[in-house]
């Protein structure tokens, strides 16, 4: 199973999304890219994700490009830019998904409240990823939530 999980940077929600994942199940070939990739990661979302117990140290952001002509079985967008700009591939996509989060590398105000931020959104990417991977590739039928 070939999983490409784009953002805009590639420097955080992305890298974060790619750590979850790939640690769910080391089998899958799980990649991750920007459209416009970063000169490198984005070092509180290594710190948050070392926290989880993921080391992303090692991830670097690359260019859309260097995938566009593979298959890929899935092709997730994790921000609004990537998914309006998504890039039509030449090779094969059996689904395009967008499983959207905040961007916490905009944020500015003190280190306790944007550490605060990449938190949340670090552990709303674990939850919808494990979502994800549970119901798309496990093919686990999951509970619909009846919250209002």
């Amino acid at each position: 199973m070939k999983i490409l999980i784009l953002c805009t940077g590639n420097s955080c929600r992305s890298q974060m999304a790619h750590g979850f994942l790939q640690s769910f199940d080391d089998k899958l070939y799980v990649r991750s890219a920007g459209t416009h990739p970063a000169e490198h990661i984005n070092p509180m979302a290594v710190s948050v994700m070392k926290e989880a117990g993921i080391d992303i140290s090692d991830h670097i952001p690359v260019d859309v490009e260097n995938y566009i002509d593979e298959p890929w079985d899935y092709v997730i967008t994790v921000c609004s830019n990537a998914d309006a700009t998504c890039p039509s591939f030449k090779g094969r996509v059996g689904k395009r998904l967008h499983i959207g989060f905040d961007d916490p590398s905009k944020l500015s105000g003190t280190e306790s409240y944007v550490t605060g931020e990449f938190r949340r959104v670090r552990d709303e990417i674990k939850n919808a990823f494990a979502r994800f991977y549970l119901s798309e590739i496990k093919k686990v039928e999951l509970p619909h939530c009846t919250c209002e």
